[in-house]
């Protein structure tokens, strides 16, 4: 388990505490697509106004490469949360600087304000320490409830604490480490692990650090065509990674030598392209009638193959799609596998954007366990690496240097 200090521990009446929050949500014409980043910070927000804090926001929002980018601008978030919080918030025009005290004098205890996107200063992406002296003194203490964002290292995540000695993890942020590193630490078994997404390369830690744990690894999504490819199987024009296939068999022996169940789709659904009107049809994997066509779903075989797998499970960590979600006619064998997640009776974690959409789509949310907010650093976490953003964070226990 990590265990870090949190918010209950910090002294806030009176103080300024600089929350780095994860408020990086889809934004068209000024209109937030998904507040889910948003309202998951709430409950830290509200603890912190409740004790008396004076409350200031940092977050980045997309890749704006340290310019200062309307498209990029944090505003239409300010406005936003105003209305989820229930209370005024301030926007500052920048994030250091003349901009931030002019914000901070015209709030109080109990009040909010949102700094403008920590990206436009290349010292944010660049830990510059002058940059993080900069953030810091806005405020008194910090805390960290951006899960999504801890693992980089970054000013606002990492070179902030060098200033900012006070300092916590938020709800968020520890209750992602309470679900995710329990996974880790003394799951209940059986423990089943399933993996999407398009490339092997991209889950390859992952698959190594829970091949020790886990008692079962159901694959899908294009990274399974890298093993069928292996296998000698036809894989037509699916993508595959070449240079892993050495590692993809390396990767099945590992699995069969530690007695781990890893499975691989029975059947799958194949088109010429990923055009939703493209004729499909569901073929064994081992059938040379793909062609040249593609892998697309998994088919209804797999589904309830893996269903069966997952009924048996005492815990259950997904991550990555079963196929290409995104396109309407590709999306059952990924729904498929939510509700049989959904309808477990196992301690479920679900990570990653595609598969939270689904779980979303298929009106399954309130069963999971837990909704993991940072596909990236979850991923990483559960690689068996440190998170930057984590690792600065004082542990349980400790006080304030």
């Amino acid at each position: 388990m990590i265990a870090k200090r949190t918010i209950h521990d910090l002294a806030l009446d009176g103080r300024r505490v600089f929350i780095r929050v994860d408020f990086n949500v889809p934004i068209r014409d000024g209109v937030i697509g998904d507040d889910t980043r948003i309202r998951a910070a709430l409950p830290t927000l509200q603890h912190a106004l409740d004790r008396g804090a004076t409350v200031v926001l940092g977050s980045h929002l997309g890749r704006p490469n340290g310019q200062a980018t309307p498209t990029f601008s944090l505003k239409p978030v300010a406005a936003h949360l105003e209305q989820v919080l229930g209370r005024p918030v301030v926007f500052a025009e920048d994030c250091v600087g003349a901009p931030v005290k002019t914000a901070l004098g015209q709030v109080g205890s109990g009040r909010v304000v949102l700094l403008e996107n920590l990206r436009f200063h290349p010292g944010e992406e660049g830990n510059d320490r002058e940059f993080a002296r900069q953030l810091a003194e806005s405020a008194d203490c910090y805390v960290n409830d951006a899960f999504g964002a801890a693992h980089r290292a970054h000013a606002s995540t990492a070179g902030i604490l060098n200033h900012l000695h006070d300092a916590a993890a938020g709800l968020l942020m520890a209750a992602e480490l309470r679900h995710l590193g329990g996974l880790l630490s003394k799951p209940s078994r059986p423990f089943v692990a399933i993996l999407g997404g398009a490339k092997v390369s991209g889950k390859l830690e992952v698959i190594d650090n829970l091949l020790g744990r886990v008692d079962a690894l159901l694959v899908g999504g294009a990274m399974a065509y890298t093993f069928f490819l292996a296998q000698g199987h036809p894989v037509g024009r699916s993508l595959v990674e070449t240079d892993l296939l050495e590692t993809t068999r390396r990767i099945l022996a590992d699995a069969a030598k530690r007695g781990v169940q890893l499975a691989l789709p029975r059947d799958h659904v194949v088109a010429p392209s990923l055009d939703g009107d493209a004729t499909h049809e569901t073929l064994a994997v081992d059938d040379p009638a793909i062609g040249d066509r593609m892998g697309v779903d998994i088919g209804p075989a797999t589904v309830a193959r893996y269903a069966e797998v997952i009924a048996n499970a005492k815990t259950i960590v997904w991550n990555g799609p079963m196929g290409v979600f995104e396109v309407e006619p590709f999306a059952p064998g990924t729904v498929a596998v939510a509700k049989a997640v959904a309808h477990s009776a196992a301690r479920s974690i679900v990570g990653g954007g595609d598969s939270v959409s689904a779980i979303g789509r298929a009106g399954v949310a309130d069963a999971i366990t837990h909704i993991s907010t940072g596909g990236g650093a979850s991923l990483e976490l559960l690689g068996g690496r440190t998170l930057p953003g984590v690792d600065v964070l004082p542990d349980a226990g400790e006080g304030v240097d």
